[in-house]
């Protein structure tokens, strides 16, 4: 009851200042401006709340379920054998353009404050297809490799991705609505960036074959050899099943027919919906409540946003963030959960108990809304909110238990001499945020057409800039 009235209250607080900004707005014209520029940039989110409670760190429970592994075995044998990601980056298919190279519209989603170090866009037919959205971001640790997470969210997704015709007349072909796909970026040349699309599967039991991941991405972290992803299901009454799928980067599996829209067993082949590889899940994780998850408040089971790896905690640690429907305005939850480092479980998250239950090892709340993206870094929290506006650019803001801070930077050219500044500095639509220590880059995509680029911002370079 107290977690509840606890948002009352603050639900209030924001409608009081709501009313009070209106009372403001309407006493003089110099008011109009000033909060006109706050607006700009977003409300602070001030500083994080500690979530402590047994009922609301018990919402945070996850129960592990693993992958059986004969059976992943046997499909792997099936298959030829399972090959590691050097196989996948050799075989690149898919040229990024560099930020020369990309269309102002793709450029105008950049950060104004601090500039981006360096920035890609991707190759033409997938920068404005409209079937897959990109929807997160990772990298390696040395970031020599970058992970792009994407959704198709209509129609039949796109069957000639990886160069071959789509063959619709077999009887167990299936449509691409739902499916998850990855880009594995080839990143050792900064100058040169080439990738590869590889589909996201689930094993079926006794190695029985696979079937394509549907799901909506929302965040993607790389641990070791592992990918953990969040994965989300249709709404059912207000409530979706939402999990975390694992799958290791040791055991791609070759498809050998390309020219067909099966996922699984071809004749005397296997197919994988036209793409070469697909990435098998070895585990997955999902709300020990049973239920699934909720994303109208933030009183019940949080839904999964986005999710980021965070080497500097005293134990490597998976985080993440809640996300909610379009257009509610709630106080977001974020949290950890460690990840186990023990020889046989590396990058699988921490359990304990009878049901192998994964439990958060911290939990706060902030007070921003339209949260797209977080990382935790050193003990500092960074969250990305989105714009307030379609045109407006998202801020990014660094939190702990005593405030937030943000960059500043000026509203645009014609308020400079003005000397008005915001904190909407980040870039445009934005989504997960990934943050690679050998190049100290913090790593985010932006998802409308045509404005999809992957960019990264140096990490002292957003501390240098905040106001």
């Amino acid at each position: 009851m107290k977690h509840r009235g606890r948002h009352r209250r603050r639900r209030r607080g924001r409608a009081l200042r709501a009313s009070l900004a209106g009372t403001a707005l309407a006493l003089t014209a110099a008011a109009t401006l000033i909060s006109t520029s706050q607006a700009a940039g977003g409300e602070t989110p001030g500083a994080l709340s500690s979530i402590g409670s047994a009922g609301e760190l018990r919402g945070l429970q996850l129960r592990e379920t693993l992958t059986d592994e004969t059976g992943l075995s046997i499909l792997a044998d099936e298959m030829g054998g399972g090959v590691g990601v050097d196989e996948v980056l050799e075989s690149a298919n898919h040229v990024m353009r560099d930020e020369d190279d990309c269309f102002d519209s793709e450029k105008d989603n950049l950060p104004v404050e601090p500039a981006a170090s360096r920035a890609y866009c991707w190759e033409p037919g997938d920068a404005v297809n409209d079937k897959w959205v990109p929807r997160s971001v990772t990298t390696s640790r040395n970031n020599q490799v970058i992970v792009s997470g994407w959704t198709s969210e209509t129609g039949d997704g796109d069957t000639s991705a990886d160069g071959a015709g789509a063959d619709r007349t077999n009887g167990d072909s299936t449509d691409g609505e739902g499916l998850t796909r990855v880009a594995f970026i080839d990143a050792k040349n900064p100058a040169s960036l080439k990738y590869r699309w590889v589909l996201l599967v689930v094993p079926k039991a006794d190695g029985q074959g696979f079937e394509g991941l549907r799901s909506r991405l929302g965040g993607m972290a790389w641990y070791e050899d592992k990918l953990i992803v969040t994965a989300r299901g249709p709404e059912s009454g207000g409530r979706q099943d939402d999990s975390l799928y694992v799958f290791d980067m040791a055991r791609f599996l070759r498809a050998d027919v390309t020219d067909s829209d099966v996922i699984g067993k071809v004749g005397d082949g296997w197919s994988a919906h036209h793409y070469r590889y697909a990435l098998p899940a070895v585990a997955t994780y999902s709300p020990a409540a049973g239920g699934g998850c909720d994303a109208r408040d933030n009183d019940g089971v949080p839904c999964f946003g986005s999710l980021s790896l965070d080497r500097t905690s005293a134990r490597p640690s998976l985080v993440a963030s809640e996300s909610f429907q379009p257009g509610r305005e709630e106080p977001t939850r974020v949290w950890r959960y460690a990840l186990d480092t023990t020889a046989d479980r590396t990058g699988l998250l921490t359990t304990t108990g009878r049901w192998s239950d994964a439990v958060a090892t911290e939990a706060y709340e902030t007070e921003a809304t339209g949260v797209r993206g977080v990382l935790s870094h050193g003990g500092d929290w960074y969250i990305g909110q989105a714009g307030e506006g379609r045109d407006e650019h998202d801020t990014l803001w660094r939190q702990d238990q005593d405030g937030a801070k943000a960059a500043k930077c000026a509203a645009d050219k014609s308020d400079e001499k003005s000397g008005l500044r915001t904190s909407a500095c980040w870039g445009r639509h934005t989504a997960s945020l990934s943050y690679s220590p050998e190049t100290d880059e913090v790593w985010t995509l932006t998802d409308p057409i045509p404005e999809r680029v992957l960019y990264a911002v140096k990490l002292s370079d957003v501390d240098g800039t905040l106001g």
